[in-house]
């Protein structure tokens, strides 16, 4: 399988539960909830998306011919060393283009595997930290997991329902947008009357990282 790629990079995860994490970011091109394009931002399921993930000219981006090639490229992106080798999946919709050939070769160089996703497709079994982000009016068929990161506040978004599928962790993250002084406090009012959620924030924004 040849995998389409917006970008690489190395950083620190800032997000979730394993925020201030070393890992390599693969950005696979490609939405199944957005096309990408501003022009049809309004009516897709997911209208509020900050990340371009589409085409393959972004930083580390290209077509990779097989998960050896990919894997290659993700090593030279973290350098020497094999200890703590950690790689973040996410897109666009990771899980459109991640397969066992991918999976397997990312094990075999050592690493250990995050995937975002927004749960539409099943997540690959071997996978070693799944983390759902839920968007209002999609099929979520991967209902359980690691972390569950929901964006908040998010019309047409029945919490209750959420809170019944079995995940480790959940987390509210504050919707970015011109409201998010309002969205911040949002999320800190649901923590406080459902203590089982947490917060979490975009930190890689407040460090200027990518």
């Amino acid at each position: 399988m040849t995998y389409a790629v917006k970008e690489m990079f190395l950083t620190l995860q800032g997000e979730g539960v394993n925020a201030g994490a070393r890992a390599v970011f693969v950005r696979f091109a490609g939405c199944n909830l957005w096309s990408g394009r501003e022009q049809d931002r309004a009516a897709a399921i997911c209208s509020f998306c900050d990340t371009d993930f589409v085409g393959i000219d972004g930083v580390g981006g290209g077509k990779f011919a097989d998960g050896d090639a990919l894997v290659a490229a993700v090593e030279r992106h973290w350098g020497s060393g094999r200890a703590d080798r950690f790689v973040v999946l996410t897109g666009g919709e990771p899980m459109l283009q991640v397969d066992d050939a991918l999976v397997a070769a990312l094990h075999g160089a050592g690493f250990r595997i995050a995937i975002e996703t927004n749960g539409t497709i099943a997540a690959h079994p071997r996978i070693d930290w799944v983390c759902v982000s839920p968007k209002a009016g999609s099929d979520v068929v991967q209902r359980s997991g690691d972390e569950l990161k929901l964006v908040w506040p998010q019309p047409g978004t029945d919490i209750d329902v959420l809170e019944g599928w079995d995940f480790a962790h959940r987390l509210l993250q504050p919707l970015d947008s011109a409201d998010h002084t309002a969205n911040i406090a949002a999320c800190v009012d649901m923590v406080m009357q459902r203590p089982h959620w947490r917060l979490t924030l975009q930190t890689h924004k407040l460090l200027g990282l990518r």
